[in-house]
Order: C-alpha cells, then sequence, then structure tokens
C-alpha cells in the first residue's frame, strides 16, 4: 500500500507505441488528508477525474476545488499542484499521456491551458472507462496489443469528456448549403468505401435525411454525375486496376461489387469501350 493513499492501484504500458496519443499508465487512488503534490513540471500529459471528496487544483493562474465529477488536466511543462482537502480528501482516477496530437484532441473537446477542467455527471460511465484502460496493462505475453487497447479506450474517454464540454464546443454551422455539402460528402465516402457491396442508393438517401430526387440533384451538382453515375464509376476506376494484376474476371466482378461476371463485362464494355479481357490485353502488350 502507498502510505500516502489509502487505496492506490496502477497500470503502466510496458510498450509505448508511436501511434498517437500513448497511453503511459492509468490508476486509482484515495490520498490520505491533505496530501500533497508539487510545485512540480511533468514532460507529459495528466489527467484527473474526481470520483469523490474534493482538493484543490492550481497551474499558472487557475485555482480550483474540484468536486465529484470534475476532470483536470496537467499540460507539460506546466507548472502545477493539487492537494486533497484535509476533512474530505478525494478519490480520483488518473491517466497520463504522450503524444504531439494529445494537445489537439484536447482542445477539440474544449481543454486547453486556460481551460484545464470539465464537469460531467456521468461518473459511472466515465471511471468504467478509466478501469479498463489502467486493466488494459496486465503484463501479458502481448504489451504492444495491451497500448492499442488502452488508446482505443482512450479516445472514448475523449468522447465522453467532450459530451461533458459540449456547451462550450463550436456547433456545426447551421447553414443549408453547408449542412447539405457535409451529407454529400459523407455519400461520396459512403460509395468509395461500400463499392464492392450491394449499394441501395434509396437507402443512402434516407439515412442521409434526403429523398433520392433531391439527393441526386444536389450530388450531380457537386460532382458531375447522379450518385448511381458516380458508383459505376468508382468500380470501373477500381475495375481497371485489377485488370493490371492476376486476378480472373470472375474475381474482379466479385471484387467490384457484381455478382454476375456477364454483367460486369457488358457493364465495363459499355464504359471503356472494351471488354475486360480487351482492356487487360492492351495494359500487357
Amino acid at each position: 500500500m502507498n502510505p500516502d493513499h489509502s487505496q492506490f492501484s496502477i497500470g503502466i504500458n510496458l510498450s509505448p507505441e508511436d501511434h498517437d496519443p500513448t497511453v503511459l499508465f492509468s490508476g486509482e487512488g484515495k490520498p490520505i488528508h491533505g496530501h500533497k503534490i508539487g510545485p512540480s513540471v511533468h514532460d507529459f500529459f495528466l489527467i484527473h477525474t474526481v470520483l469523490d471528496g474534493e482538493g484543490l487544483f492550481q497551474t499558472g493562474g487557475f485555482s480550483q476545488v474540484c468536486r465529484a465529477g470534475d476532470t483536470f488536466v496537467i499540460f507539460p511543462g506546466s507548472l502545477f499542484s493539487y492537494q486533497a482537502d484535509r476533512n474530505t480528501p478525494w478519490h480520483y482516477v488518473w491517466v497520463g499521456l504522450q503524444g504531439e496530437a494529445t494537445a489537439k484532441l484536447l482542445s477539440e473537446i474544449g481543454i486547453t491551458r486556460d481551460k484545464p477542467l470539465l464537469h460531467s455527471e456521468s461518473i459511472t460511465e466515465i471511471y468504467a472507462v478509466y478501469e479498463r484502460i489502467r486493466t488494459s496493462f496486465l503484463q501479458s505475453a502481448y504489451p504492444r496489443l495491451e497500448s492499442l487497447e488502452a488508446s482505443g479506450w482512450m479516445r472514448l474517454l475523449f468522447h465522453h469528456f467532450g459530451i461533458a464540454n459540449r456547451s462550450i464546443l463550436p456547433a456545426y454551422p447551421k447553414q443549408l448549403p453547408e449542412v447539405i455539402d457535409r451529407q454529400i460528402d459523407q455519400a461520396i465516402r459512403w460509395i468509395t468505401l461500400q463499392f464492392h457491396q450491394h449499394i441501395s442508393i434509396d437507402q443512402m438517401a434516407s439515412t442521409l435525411g434526403y429523398h433520392r430526387a433531391h439527393l441526386s440533384k444536389a450530388f450531380k451538382q457537386k460532382t458531375g454525375l447522379s450518385p448511381k453515375q458516380y458508383l459505376m464509376k468508382v468500380r470501373m476506376d477500381k475495375a481497371k486496376e485489377l485488370l493490371g494484376g492476376t486476378l480472373t474476371i470472375d474475381q474482379i466482378s466479385s471484387s467490384v461489387g457484381f455478382n454476375d461476371a456477364l454483367y460486369f463485362s457488358k457493364q465495363f464494355h459499355k464504359w471503356s469501350g472494351k471488354s475486360p479481357s480487351e482492356y487487360r490485353n492492351l495494359l500487357r502488350s
């Protein structure tokens, strides 16, 4: 038992990766009355969330008594101190991070050096994520996998922080043209990633909140093609790429979203002016 705490547990990353952000360690503790850390400086990010009790957090010109649901963030190079209350010392969980992207992620959820604190009512949910981060580091035979798991849970923790801080986050612009433009970008990405699957334009329009006719009109204004034409273009461009390799025509047909190789061949000829075999021979000549 740590002599400064009535409860203390920690998980340490034995194989920190290059991915960003990287969790270095995570722990939970109940410091004794009046227990103090600092004034000190760290070269990594350190995040604490208070579960119950209270204590004082100070950094730069910022000073705040923190209670259950409060999260405070210590930034690298910033002078800080924090101290458990002498009557009702806090119980908290913490996580240490490194990585250039960490500051950007924190900023995106409203946490900066000048505003290093947020409050959430979802203590149970947040505690559960901290616990998953800490227990990721089981010192198994696969520390790299543990590091990846911890980073995944850390992103979920950032999400919880962002939800708690959403009242101060900038909302996406409500101007109709910009919203429509974003939805068309989503449709383009949908087609680009799922072209090998059966894609229903009606379903895509419904998911994006459009009538099919409205989606097609807006889509064509941005791309010059209807969604159906754009899907065919993506499939045919990929087919041309695959014809330069060793896959059979049947395999290529299936890879670009056609169940019928004959129908694929007809569509390819209509699109390119050549059959798949003719196009392949042209590539090899």
